[in-house]
């Protein structure tokens, strides 16, 4: 589809650029210190290794299986002619807090070191509605190489509802750093050939925004890792209704607005020993761009194909199936977010039971290193509840969330803080 052509905006780009050169915020919380009763150094977890081996890779292996246009098209011939991003964002009727405005509860997930430079937390609604939990974010830094999306700059958020089986996801509009607006979108899956659907059931603990296709995990008890979205397919409903599908009087999506239908999915192939993708991100330090994936102390890569027919779809070889191009094997526990530029893989380790707060290791073939904070040297210094990792190249920011918020810091903050 030409995306990188047609929604490039680098002046723009450029003269927000200038957000990462203030000061960090003075937010309460990430200021504190950990006290010596809660401060324990982990074990080092040394050096990559890296996986080569036939049944290694085989366990990381995903089969591409694309939903038949013709089901595609009988669903939006039935709802109406599918929208974009634009007319998504145009409709935004939430306005994310500043973090002044967070309460200092909502901000004690915040990492201690390195400090977040933005911050936010979500409207009082949803922050206080506990059946929805935020796991991962992507943005139109990942979509485009400029940051922008046609003439937005744009941040997504994945939403997880286990006690009702929904998956959502927020789309803020990204323009203004001061003032930041969202709106929601349901996802979904096509069944009956496109003459209905359902929710999508799934923990989205990791997504990636490319070119035009949304890519998200899966934990639904079936052999689906990731379920493909089409960002040019956003269909409006119909209906307000807690209902998901076709409804008597046309179609609706538990209340929301709109509803994303799938457009694929990425099964495993590994059988047994398959390893589920969990954390998510783009690099656009390989070649050709790559989608890096983290799971059951493996880390690997898939790479994106470069067919002009296939824009944000994963390279495939004849029989449909994707293959990693690198994988390793790590001894850090409990990884969600996951980042990798060049040789250095930057890992969001699980929370520890001293503090309640999770590592940041920076991880090669040679050795490890996490960030320390505190008289003590803890390495317990990244975010509680640790979340998904986007790395916004084109401002060099990265983008995670935990608990209620949102929040980013420059890569260098980080880098600086392992040295």
């Amino acid at each position: 589809m030409g995306a990188r052509g047609r929604h490039r905006r680098r002046k723009r780009g450029r003269a927000l650029r200038a957000v990462l050169t203030g000061a960090a915020l003075g937010l309460t919380a990430a200021a504190t210190m950990i006290s010596a009763s809660q401060a324990t150094v982990g074990s080092d977890p040394g050096g990559l290794k890296p996986l080569t081996s036939a049944s290694d890779l085989g366990q990381l292996g995903l089969r591409e299986t694309l939903e038949p246009q013709q089901s595609l098209d009988r669903l939006a011939s039935a709802m109406g002619r599918p929208v974009g991003v634009d007319t998504v964002l145009k409709s935004a009727d939430h306005t994310l807090r500043d973090a002044a405005d967070c309460t200092t509860d909502e901000k004690a997930v915040l990492p201690v070191e390195p400090v977040a430079t933005r911050a936010y937390c979500w409207d009082s609604g949803d922050a206080a509605d506990p059946a929805w939990t935020p796991r991962s974010v992507t943005t139109s830094g990942d979509a485009d190489q400029d940051g922008w999306w046609g003439s937005n700059r744009v941040i997504l958020s994945g939403w997880t509802a286990h006690t009702r089986g929904l998956a959502r996801v927020a789309f803020v509009n990204a323009a203004d750093p001061a003032r930041l607006t969202y709106t929601w979108a349901l996802l979904a899956v096509p069944t009956d050939g496109g003459r209905d659907y359902r929710g999508l059931v799934s923990n989205i603990s990791g997504m990636v925004w490319y070119e035009d296709k949304l890519l998200v995990t899966t934990t639904s008890g079936t052999r689906d890792a990731l379920y493909v979205y089409d960002m040019n397919r956003i269909q409006r409903t119909t209906v307000t209704a807690a209902a998901v599908g076709r409804v008597r009087d046309g179609w609706s999506a538990a209340g929301y607005q709109y509803v994303l239908p799938a457009v694929g999915s990425y099964r495993l192939t590994g059988g047994g020993s398959a390893v589920r993708p969990v954390g998510l991100s783009l690099d656009r330090g390989s070649v050709p761009d790559s989608l890096v994936a983290s799971g059951a102390k493996r880390l690997w890569r898939y790479p994106f194909s470069r067919d002009p027919a296939r824009p944000g779809l994963l390279a495939t070889d004849s029989a449909g199936r994707a293959v990693p191009e690198e994988a390793y094997a790590t001894k850090v526990s409990g990884t969600e977010g996951v980042l990798a530029n060049g040789s250095a893989w930057y890992l969001g380790g699980a929370a520890g039971p001293e503090s309640g707060r999770g590592a940041m290791w920076r991880q090669d073939t040679r050795d490890a290193q996490a960030t320390e904070c505190g008289a003590d040297e803890t390495q317990r210094c990244w975010s509680a509840r640790s979340g998904s990792l986007s790395y916004w190249q084109e401002t060099g920011e990265v983008w995670s969330v935990s608990g209620r918020m949102l929040f980013a810091l420059p890569l260098a903050s980080i880098d600086r803080s392992l040295d």
